[in-house]
């Protein structure tokens, strides 16, 4: 009974394994994708707070001697 359950009797599906495999490789593809995108956000991030303190000290008046 649990083997017409499954659909088959002999082992897994050889085409389930292969979209299994397909799938776990685009899930490594895009997990590798999101850390290299999070690491680009963060320099530009730092950039850009880099860029804006520079742009505050230069638009100070100058102290009165």
């Amino acid at each position: 009974m649990a083997k017409a359950l499954l659909g088959h009797v002999g082992g897994p599906d050889p085409r389930m394994v292969s979209e299994m495999r397909r799938l776990q490789q685009r899930i490594r593809d895009l997990e590798a994708e999101l850390i290299r995108l999070q690491a680009t956000n963060d320099a530009l991030a730092a950039q850009t707070r880099d860029e804006a303190a520079l742009s505050r000290m230069q638009e100070r008046e100058p102290a009165l001697t």
